[in-house]
């Protein structure tokens, strides 16, 4: 069964109950509501990581919350619904966790430095292996490809405000765009996740690039007057010709 399909006939399990799926009052929270509610999240991203997208469906999620199917429909509407909740909620916590080492970034060796922390971190998690299913499952899935999109776009924003913050104070201000250069970071960081994933060596690789790139900018970025103004001519010639 795929995320798509609708459930067979639920069947009542010890941790599910009549009451529970009873529709509630709206406006209250019930507590069991939102044990359930983050019970079946943390199932769906860890049958994710251990089954792929292809093998994630309704009852292989419910069969790791050991709860009743019928309660994913009931709370979520759908298996889109559910994994759409859990993409957002888990980005969210996740940016958040990171908010303050990007607030402290002074450079952009540091900020690729910061982009290295978190590459560990989440592929250490499994979270790598969760977002390639669905960025996969995206391709052909319109629900699960907007909410993919909006988890990067969450990273991509906190990219964007470091690098306004630094091309403000940088001689690379007046001819780099923070925005497309965010995405072009975001993009580099996700296209890296998923290439290290079959190719540990070559990804490694393409890092240690980047921050090379990193240790470049600095260089730039010392040059005296004289050297800043030749090279701001030097991409005004270049632009020019490839307009």
């Amino acid at each position: 069964m795929t995320p798509t399909q609708s459930p067979e006939p639920a069947k009542a399990s010890p941790s599910s109950s009549i009451s529970e799926s009873r529709p509630r009052t709206p406006g209250k929270k019930s507590p069991r509501k939102t044990e359930t509610v983050d019970r079946l999240i943390e199932a769906a991203f860890t049958t994710l990581r251990t089954h792929g997208i292809a093998g994630t469906s309704a009852r292989t999620v419910a069969a790791t919350a050991q709860t009743n199917q019928g309660l994913i429909f009931y709370h979520f509407g759908s298996m889109e619904g559910l994994l759409a909740e859990a993409c957002r909620r888990s980005t969210e916590r996740r940016v958040m966790l990171y908010r303050d080492r990007f607030a402290e970034v002074s450079s952009l060796r540091q900020l690729l430095s910061v982009g290295r922390e978190i590459h560990a971190s989440e592929q250490a998690k499994g979270n790598v292996a969760v977002l390639a299913q669905l960025l996969a499952a995206g391709q052909t899935d319109p629900v699960l490809g907007e909410v993919t999109a909006q988890a990067l776009n969450q990273w991509v924003a906190q990219i964007e405000t470091v690098l306004e913050r630094l091309l403000s104070e940088s001689p690379l201000g007046e001819m780099v765009d923070a925005a497309g250069l965010s995405r072009a970071v975001a993009a580099s960081f996700v296209g890296l996740e998923l290439f290290e994933g079959v190719a540990p060596a070559e990804g490694a690789l393409a890092i240690d690039a980047l921050d090379q790139l990193g240790a470049l900018v600095e260089v730039v970025e010392g040059l005296g007057p004289v050297g800043r103004q030749a090279m701001r001519m030097q991409v005004k010639r270049s632009q020019r010709r490839s307009s």
